[in-house]
């Protein structure tokens, strides 16, 4: 197999989070190189945006690696989330608190679960919250109180991409806007979801990309870690 890719084994004790490999544009060749090299360096192996035939032929090359059966038992494809995995995650780090990942629709399923599971890679507790958008506005504020219990909320909405700017003005906690590439026509391919959430009057909302749930839920990350950081730092210390 190929070994071109120059990978970052250091990111997860630098930044706090791994390296994940952008599935759609590489070949399964290459997926499973680079799974395979992250494995054996003992690093989380996650690859995003892998339909099923690919993730097939992943499986396959793996299956035909050296280490083969005992590998490919380890191989997962999350298909709600169009991700492939490679090992175990990360333990769980309850320290750390909970991320809601709301949908504006079950069109946004698939964004909403590359969020949930790209989080419990890392070892974060994470809940879908489905079909809360605003065409039904009591289905959301029926969930407030649920929504209280999180440290961040994860919000991805397509159409006019108004999830994230109510949700803003509602509650306290950070908010990470997702835009969706669902809708019709003037819709735009998710591009009047973004400039919609970009435009937001709510104040202290965030937005990542069309469709990047895997970068929302390393913004949410980023905040957890952060959070859990400096409450460490400020910690009276104890007499002996």
């Amino acid at each position: 197999m190929s070994e071109t890719a120059r990978l970052d084994l250091q990111r997860r004790q630098r930044i706090g989070m791994v390296e994940a490999i952008w599935g759609e544009h590489k070949t399964a060749e290459q997926i499973a190189s680079i799974l395979l090299r992250l494995q054996s360096a003992g690093e989380l192996a996650l690859a995003t945006r892998v339909d099923a035939a690919k993730a097939q032929a992943v499986a396959a090359l793996i299956e035909a690696n050296a280490s083969g059966a005992a590998l490919r038992e380890q191989l997962q494809f999350h298909p709600e989330a169009r991700c492939l995995s490679l090992g175990d995650p990360a333990p769980p780090r309850p320290e750390l608190g909970e991320v809601l990942v709301l949908s504006g629709g079950t069109s946004d399923l698939p964004v909403a679960s590359e969020a949930q599971l790209a989080l419990h890679w890392h070892g974060v507790r994470c809940e879908r919250l489905l079909d809360v958008g605003v065409a039904g506005l009591h289905r959301l504020l029926g969930q407030l109180e649920r929504l209280e219990q999180a440290q961040v909320l994860i919000a991805c909405a397509g159409m006019e991409g108004a999830l994230p700017t109510v949700l803003a003005g509602l509650v306290p906690q950070p908010v990470i806007g997702v835009p969706v590439s669902v809708g019709y026509g003037v819709s735009a391919g998710g591009r009047a979801a973004l400039h919609g959430m970009l435009a937001s009057c709510a104040p202290g909302l965030s937005v990542v990309n069309i469709d990047n749930g895997y970068g929302a839920a390393m913004a949410a990350l980023r905040i957890l870690n952060c959070s859990f950081n400096s409450g460490r730092a400020m910690a009276p210390v104890q007499e002996p």
